[in-house]
């Protein structure tokens, strides 16, 4: 059995008093929820506070991103050692606003998560296809082509430990979001990928989130097919309200 995964991808938003104010008002709306993990994802600039205000809480912590180099000449970059230091368990790999503003392709993804697996973080890996890409009907090919290359460093036996995050890009903050049939199409599909490339028993342990407009009216119908094991929040997840509400759904 999946245990259900949501996390709150906080983006380029809020400052360190923001940040402890949302996380300080998300604790006790969630603190009796045993049986969903949850994680937020705050700015690098948040990082610190806010694994101090989640001690003893039962969220955890991610990046927005990581480095695939352990030190160096890398301007801008952040490396597995200092998201661990301050805390991090989880970062978030490969995201569509990554791969369209910033150039990252799934060679990139690939090095990224290598460097989150050797340090014991577990990578939260998105993939996705554009409009332009579904309406031409390419969105299989796109998508798992995404899975293959970009944990084409994963070996066999620590595949279980990576998280998917089905995230269609048509669907990023703009309020319109996968039917439950469209998204468990595409989680279908994906985990016979993951099959294929790391075996049924790994693929059957892994965990795929969607992502891409979710909220807490449609949560529950999206979090209940048989393939889609949690959520990588967005917009939502910048009120402690409506994350709650997200998380609640997954039980």
């Amino acid at each position: 059995m999946r245990k259900p995964f949501i996390a709150g991808n906080w983006k380029m938003n809020n400052t360190r008093a923001a940040a402890l104010e949302l996380v300080n008002a998300l604790k006790p709306l969630v603190a009796d929820v045993s049986d969903v993990e949850i994680a937020v994802a705050p700015t690098f600039t948040c990082l610190q506070d806010v694994a101090e205000a989640l001690k003893g809480s039962n969220i955890e912590l991610s990046a927005q991103n990581i480095s695939y180099a352990k030190n160096g000449a890398y301007t801008g970059e952040i490396s597995a050692d200092m998201l661990k230091d301050v805390g991090c368990t989880h970062a978030i790999i490969g995201h569509s606003e990554r791969r369209q503003y910033f150039g990252e392709t799934d060679h990139d993804v690939s090095k990224r998560v290598r460097a989150a697996l050797d340090n014991n973080i577990i990578p939260i890996v998105c993939v996705g296809e554009t409009l332009a890409q579904r309406e031409a009907g390419k969105t299989s090919d796109v998508v798992l082509g995404q899975v293959e290359n970009g944990l084409s460093s994963v070996k066999k036996e620590e595949a279980a430990k990576v998280v998917i995050a089905y995230e269609p890009v048509w669907a990023i903050g703009t309020g319109v979001t996968a039917t439950p049939d469209q998204a468990q199409e595409v989680h279908a599909a994906i985990r016979l990928k993951l099959a294929e490339l790391f075996g049924a028993d790994n693929a059957a342990a892994m965990r795929i989130q969607y992502g891409g407009s979710v909220k807490a009216s449609n949560a529950k119908e999206l979090l209940g097919q048989a393939d889609i094991d949690g959520a990588l929040v967005g917009g939502a997840s910048l009120k402690a309200a409506d994350f709650s509400a997200i998380i609640h759904a997954a039980k």
